[in-house]
């Protein structure tokens, strides 16, 4: 008899493998199991639905139908055998994600990763997003990307409209009340959303922060102007500090809160201007002094992960990603291009039990590069005896 597994597992003795053959690239970790995810992009804010009923069962599409591969090792040991290794269970835990607009970012692979250990996800979206978000969903132009290791899809239980960039409703400018790409929503502050939240659910036990936005991110820091500096560092970083600010309250202790940096914040990267670098710093600055403060007050534990180049919706305004994202495969480490899913399990590592003594802490996610002191694609290398790849 097949053993069933749920949550996420570091495959330490007998291997498993999962259905979908993205996870079996991420690493030693194993997806396995059935829950609910949602999930937002780099950029935030969600649209007001109006109850709390399940937004999977308009999303689920009869055209994927579960598979479940059973190796050797799984229908030699029985139904009641315990599983071996270091379960990763987030069964009876609930992720509040800010930043999911599309399947392509590192949001939506955190919330598949918490969804397939177990986790039930309530998403942020943007609120200019919203819309074309929901309906693709229901349309299943994401089904593809919703299937879980074990052949199901990811699920979302709500989506709450959300823009980060404001507090609470007294923050809003009338330009913003007024615009046409907000009509139709409500409660999308961050206080408002954090309210509905606790009145609806009452407690979460992870939340993410999957957003940024730098509306002069291609141009110089000489060249940038205060309004656009200050712009992202509000939409960057402050964002997260206000988020962890409402939610905390009713984050349940134990829980944990992640969010998402770049290394252009210790190291120079040409290109990636408009204070976008600054934001990142201050990101990682405050990921330490939150983790002090939400510690003592709450048992909740803070940190941030530093990943490597992704070809997402909101990396591709950089206008250099494919670059970026090429100079990585040939000079980290590892010599392959990152993928978003092992992003999404080093988070659901960091919001589980196994990361019980880990917080204020920069968790770099990107294949090595960060490590690397020169580029060894350098001519100047070219008599140098690097090590290659073993094909």
């Amino acid at each position: 008899m097949a053993t069933t597994f749920s949550g996420l597992q570091f495959a330490l003795s007998r291997p498993c493998i999962p259905s979908t053959q993205r996870f079996a690239d991420a690493g030693t970790m194993v997806l396995g199991g059935k829950s609910k995810v949602g999930a937002w992009n780099n950029l935030t804010s969600v649209s007001h639905v109006a109850s709390v009923q399940p937004l999977h069962q308009s999303f689920t599409s009869s055209s994927i139908k579960s598979v479940k591969i059973v190796t050797k090792a799984m229908s030699e040991s029985s139904a009641d055998a315990p599983v071996s290794g270091l379960p990763i269970n987030l069964k009876g835990k609930r992720a509040f994600i800010a930043g999911v607009a599309d399947d392509h970012g590192y949001g939506w692979a955190i919330a598949k990763s918490l969804a397939a250990a177990g986790a039930e996800i309530l998403v942020g979206t943007w609120v200019p997003a919203l819309n074309i978000f929901e309906s693709s969903l229901r349309r299943g132009k994401f089904d593809e990307s919703r299937v879980l290791p074990d052949g199901s899809l990811m699920e979302i239980t709500k989506v709450y409209p959300l823009d980060a960039v404001f507090d609470n409703p007294e923050d809003v400018p009338e330009d913003i009340k007024t615009n046409k790409r907000y009509a139709g929503s409500a409660k999308w502050t961050v206080q408002e959303v954090a309210e509905s939240v606790k009145e609806d659910f009452g407690s979460i036990d992870i939340l993410v922060h999957s957003l940024a936005n730098g509306p002069e991110v291609t141009k110089p820091l000489l060249e940038t102007s205060r309004k656009g500096y200050l712009a992202a560092i509000s939409a960057s970083s402050y964002s997260y500090v206000s988020l962890l600010k409402h939610f905390l309250p009713i984050l349940n202790p134990g829980g944990a809160s992640i969010s998402l940096t770049y290394i252009a914040s210790e190291r120079i990267i040409p290109g990636y201007g408009g204070g976008m670098s600054s934001a990142k710093a201050a990101l990682e600055s405050d990921t330490r002094v939150l983790a002090f403060e939400a510690g003592r007050k709450r048992k909740v534990r803070v940190n941030t992960i530093s990943a490597g180049p992704l070809r997402s919706r909101a990396a591709k305004a950089i206008g250099f990603i494919d670059m970026m994202i090429d100079y990585s495969t040939v000079n980290a480490p590892l010599e392959k291009e990152l993928s978003a899913d092992e992003v999404g399990n080093a988070a659901a590592f960091l919001a589980s039990p196994l990361a019980s003594a880990i917080t204020g802490t920069v968790l770099y996610v990107d294949n090595g590069l960060n490590a690397m002191g020169v580029a060894v694609d350098s001519p100047i290398f070219k008599e140098l005896d690097i090590p290659k790849e073993q094909h």
